[in-house]
């Protein structure tokens, strides 16, 4: 750990700064003052805030006697980096250095509030190493920017949880009063499956009241702010005001720093929050718990693109604290915990799943669409419109439809060729009813669309998005509500249990009061045909949380999806067995050496420059090389990208890690272009 010399610093100032820096050189130096050094550890290792992964390390500045007291480990503070001031962390003060030369003083102590805890600043690390990516990415992550003006606030003082977990909502689980249990005393680390009818938020209400019963750290993340908002109202009520904070950007900077003060100064010892409250600093932390942890809402889109799960794993690993994941479907991930022994089960009989929900299936045929006039105009099987009609009688109806918009993709009537523009081939679209068709990619309206294949003028929408499913159901069950939840437009939090016809797509299904009388699942062959390593499991999450919507079968409620039957996907969802789709998957991917059996790496950029740096990439035994495959354009500017996939043991997986930090050091070192690293990307394709 050594400061910057000065040519170091050059190399990295742009031409005209480095002009101008080489022109001062060139001048008698000035006599400079000397700064008196602290008396005690006079040295400072400060993490400097620069992208750089080949300075991705601490670097020892002098602390000045004016500084001594605040320049603690954990502050922000001003360095002289590169000919210009730069942010950093001071993480740690010594007596003495292994710097040869004169160390730079630090210009100045930013603020004396420790921000940086030592065991969050140990994750940033850990995290950057298992990503490859650079620790400066990391803590954009992990400590939010600083409010001066918050910052000068006080936090209210500690309030004890007197509230002790009485456990009646976990009952039904075999293992889940045992679990309650050994959060008060222990560290247990569990996979719980939750029931459909079960409300989720109360069963991690009862893990955090009998972790924080004990007076230690909780810290629970979510995939979404609707998630966060329900689990909010929850630990509001079971614990009281005050007593647990959420860390969330969509709170606005004020507040999520005031939160976060109130965490890392010990205030508050019970955190909720979305992906980034992964790292709160959060005291005596006993539990880390995470909801649905399957949602693609949980991995960071950001470098070095960590998972909020594994982020939660690696400190429960580090801490020996507990952990638990939470969710109505299985991810791979959490299957593979099971397998190895690392966590254990919780999930209830199956018979208690037979009263609790039923799941049919019914085909999507041409057949059902000419036999039935009033399902015809709905596009619905028969069976679909007929349970409509039955269900909405008794309460609200939720029907899943995959995709947002209108008419997504069109074709000729006549003979099913896909409608495309003339101007850049792209797909055709319907926005509304009564906007002509035009294309998803150029925007270019086609009113006058002729089939090149039969000269057919007719347009079909083989998919429809949400908007023309409500339109069409409207039509087709005259006199009911029917209305939309889109993601990312019009999302409903909550329905009443009135009559309606709720058409949502996947994610942003609404809560209803007392359950669903039924839930209608649409498509399934979209979910199911995406061209993804996850695709099963990802369309069984999707069904799964919105059949958990529905109503307990003794109260009538009934879940049907229009797909085919041989599909595996759709077996497990009418067995309602997410754990046997999850073994299925595991089995799979340990065949075909694919995470989370094996780690999995891919390496995307300009195919010159990986032609060049792979065969510096040094690889540890076993590696697998895939590629390259093209990666499509975002834009019509983009430069032509490929992308190579690297494959190697688990146990090698921090090999691998390590290897593709040191490819990005030296290419970082010669000033050649940054090259996209992922390490067990959300989607493989």
């Amino acid at each position: 750990m050594t400061a910057p010399d000065e040519e170091e610093q050059l190399e990295l100032l742009p031409p005209p700064a480095r002009a101008r820096a080489e022109a001062r050189k060139a001048k008698p130096p000035k006599v400079r003052k000397p700064v008196e050094r602290a008396a005690v550890d006079p040295v400072a290792r400060v993490l400097v805030d620069v992208p750089l992964a080949h300075l991705d390390r601490p670097f020892d500045y002098a602390v000045p006697a004016t500084m001594a007291v605040g320049a603690q480990p954990g502050v922000r503070v001003k360095v002289r980096f590169a000919g210009q001031d730069v942010d950093g962390f001071v993480i740690e003060r010594a007596a003495t250095t292994e710097h040869t030369g004169r160390l730079q003083p630090i210009r100045r102590v930013v603020s004396p509030e420790p921000v940086l805890t030592a065991d969050v600043a140990a994750l940033t690390g850990a995290v950057a190493a298992r990503y490859a990516g650079t620790r400066s990415d990391v803590l954009r992550l992990a400590v939010p920017p600083r409010h001066a003006t918050t910052e000068k606030e006080s936090s209210d003082p500690a309030q004890s949880i007197e509230t002790v977990a009485d456990g009646d909502a976990v009952a039904h689980y075999p293992g889940g009063t045992a679990l309650l249990d050994d959060l008060r005393t222990g560290s247990p680390r569990a996979v719980w499956t939750v029931l459909p009818g079960d409300d989720w938020t109360e069963l991690l209400a009862e893990a955090v009241v009998a972790t924080a019963g004990a007076g230690r750290g909780v810290l629970v993340t979510v995939p979404d702010h609707r998630d966060l908002d329900r689990l909010d109202a929850t630990l509001t009520r079971r614990l009281g005001e005050g007593r647990h904070v959420v860390l969330t950007a969509e709170t606005g900077p004020a507040k999520r720093y005031r939160a976060f003060l109130a965490v890392s100064r010990g205030a508050v010892r019970v955190v909720i929050g979305t992906r980034a409250a992964a790292f709160a600093p959060v005291r005596d932390l006993g539990l880390v718990a995470i909801w649905d942890d399957g949602d693609d809402l949980h991995d960071e889109p950001r470098a070095p693109y960590p998972h909020a799960r594994e982020v939660l794993l690696m400190r429960a690993q580090e801490t020996g604290c507990a952990a638990l994941l939470a969710s109505h479907a299985r991810s791979a991930e959490a299957e593979y915990l099971l397998r190895t022994g690392w966590a254990t089960e919780v999930a209830a009989p199956r018979e208690l799943v037979r009263e609790r929900i039923s799941v049919g299936l019914t085909g999507d045929s041409e057949r059902d669409l000419r036999s039935d006039p009033a399902a015809r105009s709905a596009r619905l099987p028969s069976e679909a419109h007929q349970l409509l009609r039955d269900a909405v009688q008794h309460g609200p109806v939720l029907v899943q439809a995959p995709r947002v918009g209108y008419a997504t993709r069109l074709a000729c009537d006549h003979c099913r060729t896909p409608a495309v523009c003339t101007a850049c081939h792209g797909p055709l679209r319907l926005r509304g009813p009564a906007r002509p068709p035009e294309c998803a990619w150029c925007a270019t309206p086609a009113p006058g669309w002729t089939c090149p294949e039969c000269g057919g003028r007719g347009l079909r929408a083989p998919v429809l998005g949400d908007a023309r499913t409500a339109e069409e159901i409207g039509r087709a069950i005259p006199g009911v509500n029917v209305r939309q939840s889109s993601s990312g437009e019009r999302v409903i939090a909550e329905v009443d249990d009135k009559p309606a016809i709720i058409v949502a797509t996947p994610g942003a299904e609404p809560v209803a009061r007392g359950g669903y009388a039924a839930v209608l699942l649409l498509d399934t062959w979209l979910l199911l045909g995406r061209a993804d390593l996850r695709a099963t499991e990802e369309a069984m999450r999707r069904w799964a949380n919105a059949a958990a919507l529905v109503r307990p079968v003794a109260d009538g409620g009934r879940v049907l999806a229009v797909g085919e039957a041989a599909q595996p996907g759709l077996q497990a969802l009418i067995r309602w067995d997410p754990a046997g789709l999850a073994r299925r998957e595991i089995d799979e991917r340990v065949s075909a050496h694919l995470p989370p059996a094996s780690r999995v790496a891919t390496v995307t950029g300009e195919p010159d420059d990986l032609e060049a740096a792979l065969p510096t990439l040094e690889l540890p035994p076993g590696a697998e090389v895939l590629g390259p495959v093209p990666v499509e354009a975002r834009d019509a500017r983009d430069e032509e990208q490929v992308r190579y996939v690297v494959r190697v043991p688990r146990a090698a997986g921090t090999a691998l890690s390590a290897a593709l930090q040191r490819l990005q050091a030296q290419r970082s070192a010669r000033k050649l272009s940054h090259l996209r690293v992922e390490v067990d990307p959300a989607e493989l394709g």
